[in-house]
């Protein structure tokens, strides 16, 4: 699948922060502030302090605000403007970002649509190197009668040393339905239909000029409180090196 790659967002040097992310149909402070002040009322987050900061600079300078990397609690978030109605979403966390519950959560709160985007190149060899991925949830806000929000729920994984395919939801109607039967399942969701989807959608999240428009900032949010529960920590290099990427 590395081949079927090219493009990835700062050609993957971000990865694993990058290699999943999520994306709120709401601006970017507001978002923010919202997430912030759901996080305030979690149980888990008594005798801790939630902020929100504005972050400017390049892509990579404001993704350098999520370092170090935690192998604890998820310690800071960045809510990310783009040139479109969709805000960017990224965690601290070492193994990567894990947007799925996060969106599903802000999606049926604030009656609004959420994305999950997963871009993991296939790289294993032997024991070396990552299980590709392509991946598109879609929820949005709760339905009476419904357990979950998913809308639409589209991936091909490779999980544990073979292919999957699997699909929920009502297709859209600019979906390429006919590839879903195709034999070799690796190419049933390819990296460049997820690319089709989303600009159908509104986004081009795997470009940089997508992101921080002209006069915008980045919304940091910071969680602070007992030092036991942030673990080890980790530079990018290192987290990147534990992934072998």
């Amino acid at each position: 699948m590395t081949h079927e790659m090219k493009g990835l967002l700062l050609d993957d040097c971000w990865a694993p922060v990058t290699s999943e992310m999520g994306f709120l149909e709401l601006g970017a402070e507001q978002a923010a502030q919202a997430f912030a002040t759901w996080q305030r009322g979690l149980p888990t987050s008594h005798g801790f302090t939630v902020e929100v900061l504005p972050v400017t600079g390049t892509l990579e300078q404001v993704l350098s605000r999520l370092l170090p990397l935690s192998g604890g609690e998820t310690q800071r978030r960045l809510f990310i403007p783009t040139r479109s109605a969709w805000t960017a979403y990224v965690t601290n966390q070492w193994t990567g970002t894990d947007a799925a519950s996060p969106m599903s959560v802000m999606a049926r709160w604030l009656s609004i649509q959420c994305l999950r985007v997963v871009a993991v190149p296939h790289t294993l060899r032997g024991n070396q190197g990552r299980y590709g991925a392509v991946m598109l949830d879609l929820f949005g806000p709760a339905q009476p009668g419904k357990i979950n929000n998913y809308v639409r729920a589209l991936e091909v994984a490779n999980d544990g040393g073979h292919w999957v395919f699997e699909q929920s939801g009502e297709p859209f109607p600019f979906e390429q339905v006919e590839q879903y039967q195709a034999r070799r399942v690796r190419d049933r969701f390819t990296f460049e239909m997820l690319k089709d989807y989303l600009l159908h959608l509104g986004l081009a999240p795997f470009g940089e000029d997508f992101y921080l428009p002209p006069g915008s900032c980045a919304w940091l949010i910071q969680k602070t409180g007992p030092s036991t529960t942030v673990g080890r920590e980790y530079t990018l290099e290192q987290a990147r090196a534990a992934h072998v990427l």
